[in-house]
């Protein structure tokens, strides 16, 4: 072995007091100091994977080559470097058919001769259940118990699936309901700061890193951890050894000066940082945050812009440890003796402190970003980066109601938007105020998601707000359905220790539930009157809600605008009722004497917000709040499970069914993706298409495929329960894939719906029952599409879906990361038009045959891809395509038909047990 990669040559050790032994680790600062003297030059961000890869070389999972990679940066080689993390996190949306597929490959292992056993994770798996719950009931204080009691009987088979998984898989750890949002749980509970090791009768320390099946996985990086989101295809294969193959990325840094005005808060920077990034354009690349402005941002401010990482489309929002960071830790109950060790640690590793100035370290590209620029805003209504000020939203909304749909506008005539409906039944609250709703109408607003609800300044802050305005006699509309959905119980014991939460109930804002609950789309429903009132007359009506996605039908089918912006702002909106209303100028109400309250009359100011958080926040809660629940949780503790290493797959179970990707492994060493001829378009789309277009999300609507299953299974509508819920089950998923009422497919006109036309007789049909006709006539499929497809969540089954809709190929503009990579773990081809290419440029229109006749020995990662595309007149036309398949490991997966099947085939050469 080469010296380089002696242990005594690398390796460093130290002790701290209060702790026993001394503590290893890889050195960086002796990496620089042998071979690679402008090491302290690299982003901080980019250190901390040259970690893994050095010790993961040091150890043999990694080559001398992969380090030399980093060395010449900033022009670093463009080939894949082997990332292994320290974790992985799950939450249960994605979870689940994660480990549904951990279950099927113990059989296919077992059903070989072999052992098992041998599929287990090697890495430590946290699995957070808080996608499940719904805003079934809500303003009143017996909702979070009534909400939580109908999550589990309507997803008990699926819990029983899970607390099976946890007993039969080691290493894996189930969180139930109940408790928080996953990535708020990573923050308060989860992340150790620094991960460790036994080996060689030492304990080597290394950086806590981590994947996540859940795209907000970066938030995270608030508290200097590097990890983002993945699909749970790749967690599944990290989990069962395989590395995160990945290039080494551009870093922008973006150097923040000044501090926030009075009255902003970090809702209102992440949604400007948003918009600007976007701008910029960091699709892909890691944005690192420095400079002076850092050091004014505390670690829930800097996870709020983090966490929103996938919104500006880079891979993370990281922002360097500090004693910020150590505070924090403090803050929230960690051990003081491990709190040192983590300072120790990065100090040791140079890895410590947020540089100031723009020379302190390379960037790809730098730019400057005043906080003290920053204004209340909000975004929509239909995409997290169109930010939006306060005061231009009335004539914003106007604009959009008015302009033509074709413009991404709502086609509304000019005198209809004046009209008023009355509605006569208030489900929600009682109401004398307003009767009437109309375009514009606000009939949900939710505190939500893990992007606000962590921050303790926009939570005080909302309390706060509401306290004011209940003290003057403020009301909310009847129509108005108001949720309080925190993001874990230590937002709860904080405003309840303040008294807070007396005001926010007495507004509607009850907790409904700790889970993200409005901002995956389980709002739950809207009165049947209001709802058929809006459907009668076409209404625009919105949404608010502190979450950071707003697609078009994730919040609620008959909800066509959604605004995000803070807690506070959730509030006063809620109190006006109204889009149309201008919070800066326009009264939200009158007090007890007639006299009109403007919302200036009511916002806290940061002295008031500070003096409460100095109050009410110990640091013993967290740790306190999480141990009792989860030794204390009788609900969870009262569902049955089967016990022993493999699974007992019920048929009769319509949550839980074995996945057909798996079979083919036992008995082909490795398969030849067949050309495609003569494919068929199953849709043609536009920009812009996200994988809650393409994955089934949401209620499962009556009369889709989806419906019509589960109905001839016996399954009553009102159990249907969501998409997210069923995932453990494709015969479900792929009837919803592509069924999202506001997809819009040019075959059949742009109109709304997961419609298409079967060819060549032109029949419209749902794209399920056309993908299923093509199948009978063993027709290859391809998907055509415009810029940034599959952006939004990275749902495994916006990909899962397509390849059992029997979709070869996937031909876009342009990719997101995420789906692209999701593709490939599915024996997908992605390809990407050149640039001035696309659909209409070409000339398609549904109606052609399209081959790819390149077998699996031509298509090389990054090459050029023929594609013949013959029209109905005989004539044909051959264009050139990007293969989008970017590196080797990527190409393995592709002619393996998939990752889990190559990991598969790789565990059957070597099933030792793990």
């Amino acid at each position: 072995m080469n010296s380089f990669f002696s242990l005594t040559g690398i390796v460093r050790s130290f002790s701290v007091a209060g702790l026993e032994g001394t503590y290893s680790y890889y050195s960086l600062p002796e990496l620089q100091r042998q071979f690679f003297p402008n090491l302290d030059k690299l982003p901080l961000s980019l250190r901390f994977i040259l970690e893994s890869v050095l010790r993961n070389a040091c150890e043999g999972k990694a080559k001398k080559e992969d380090v030399e990679k980093f060395f010449a940066w900033p022009s670093p080689s463009k080939d894949e470097i082997p990332f292994y993390v320290g974790r992985i996190l799950l939450q249960d949306f994605t979870g689940v058919p994660l480990l549904v597929d951990l279950a099927a490959m113990r059989d296919v292992v077992q059903k070989a001769g072999k052992d098992p056993r041998s599929i287990e994770p090697l890495i430590p798996v946290d699995l957070v259940v808080d996608h499940s719950i719904q805003v079934d009931t809500f303003g009143i204080k017996g909702a979070l118990q009534y909400n939580l009691e109908k999550e589990l009987e309507r997803n008990k088979e699926r819990y029983s699936f899970l607390k099976w998984a946890q007993s039969a898989f080691s290493r894996l750890r189930i969180f139930p309901p109940g408790i928080g949002i996953c990535h708020q749980v990573n923050l308060e509970y989860l992340a150790k700061g620094v991960l460790s090791k036994k080996e060689d009768q030492r304990t080597v320390l290394y950086p806590d890193t981590l994947l996540g099946t859940d795209s907000h996985t970066t938030m995270i990086n608030g508290l200097g951890i590097v990890g983002w989101g993945v699909g749970g295809i790749e967690a599944e294969a990290a989990m069962l050894g395989e590395p995160y193959y990945m290039s080494i990325p551009e870093v922008v840094g973006v150097r923040l000066v000044g501090t926030l005005k009075e009255g902003v808060i970090a809702t209102d920077l992440v949604l400007a940082l948003t918009e600007r990034l976007r701008q910029e354009g960091v699709v892909g690349k890691i944005v690192e945050f420095f400079g002076p402005g850092v050091l004014s941002l505390s670690v829930p401010d800097r996870a709020t812009v983090a966490n929103m990482a996938p919104e500006y489309g880079a891979t993370m929002g990281f922002f360097p440890i500090d004693e910020q960071v150590l505070f924090y830790f403090k803050q929230t109950g960690r051990e003081p003796h491990w709190i040192d060790l983590i300072e120790k640690y990065y100090k040791a590793q140079n890895l410590f402190g947020v540089p100031t100035e723009t020379s302190d370290v390379i960037y790809s590209h730098v730019f400057e970003f005043d906080l003290g620029n920053v204004e209340p805003s909000v975004a929509g209504p239909r995409r997290p980066q169109d930010r939006i000020s306060l005061s231009e939203l009335p004539k914003k909304f106007y604009s959009l109601l008015t302009r033509p749909a074709l413009s991404q506008g709502y086609g509304k005539d000019p005198q209809q938007i004046e009209k008023k409906y009355r509605i006569h039944s208030y489900p929600f609250r009682p109401s004398n105020e307003q009767t009437e709703i109309g375009d514009g109408s606000i009939v949900i607003a939710a505190i939500t998601s893990c992007t606000n609800t962590s921050n303790p300044i926009a939570m005080i802050a909302a309390g706060l707000l509401a306290k004011k305005a209940v003290l003057k006699g403020l009301k909310v509309p009847g129509f108005v359905k108001t949720s309080l959905a925190p993001g874990s119980r230590v937002v709860e014991d904080y405003l309840l220790k303040s008294g807070l939460q007396e005001f926010l109930d007495q507004l509607g804002f009850s907790i409904v539930g700790f889970g993200c609950t409005t901002c995956i789309g389980n709002s739950g429903p809207i009165s049947e009157e209001i709802e058929q009132t809006i459907k009668m007359n076409d209404l625009v009506v919105a949404s608010v809600l502190s979450g950071n996605r707003n697609f078009e039908a994730r919040i609620h089918p008959s909800v066509k605008a959604n605004f995000l912006m803070s807690p506070p702002l959730v509030i006063a909106y809620a109190l006006a009722g109204s889009i149309f209303k201008n919070l800066l100028e326009d009264p939200l109400g009158r007090d007890q004497n007639g006299k009109e309250v403007f919302l200036k009359d009511i916002w806290p100011s940061s002295e008031e917000i500070r003096e409460v958080i100095n109050k009410t926040i110990q640091p013993d809660t967290c740790r306190r709040l999480y141990e009792e629940f989860l030794e204390k949780n009788d609900s969870w503790s009262r569902i049955d499970y089967q016990k022993g290493i493999l699974y007992c797959w019920d048929p009769s179970n319509t949550y839980i069914q074995y996945p057909p990707f798996f079979e083919e492994a036992i008995y082909s060493e490795t398969p030849k993706p067949a050309p495609i001829i003569n494919a068929r378009a199953l849709c043609l789309l536009g920009d812009s298409v996200t994988t809650d277009h393409i994955s089934p999300a949401g209620t499962i609507p009556l009369h889709s495929p989806a419906g019509r299953y589960l109905l001839e299974k016996g399954v009553a509508f009102q159990d249907f329960n969501s998409f997210g819920s069923r995932r453990g089950n494709h015969h479900v998923m792929v009837r919803g894939t592509f069924g999202n009422v506001r997809l819009k497919n040019f075959m059949v006109g742009g109109k709304e719906g997961g419609i298409t036309r079967h060819m060549p007789d032109g029949k419209e049909m749902s794209i399920y029952e056309a993908a299923m006709l093509y199948k009978e006539e063993q027709v290859p499929l391809i998907v055509f599409a415009g810029k940034e497809y599959g952006s939004g969540s990275s749902r495994d089954w916006a990909a899962k879906g397509v390849k059992l809709l029997g979709v070869k190929a996937v031909i876009a503009e342009s990719f997101e990361r995420i789906h692209r990579s999701n593709l490939i773990g599915m024996g997908v081809l992605p390809l990407q038009f050149e640039p001035g290419q696309s659909i209409k440029s070409v000339g398609i229109d549904g109606s052609e045959l399209f081959s790819i006749p390149q077998s699996r020995d031509f298509i090389r990662p990054g090459q050029r891809v023929l594609l013949e595309i013959k029209k109905t007149d005989g004539t044909v036309r051959n264009i050139s395509l990007l293969c989008r398949i970017d590196n080797e490991a990527e190409f393995n997966y592709y002619v393996h038909g998939g990752i889990l099947p190559y990991v598969v085939r790789r565990i059957l050469k070597d099933s030792t047990l793990r």
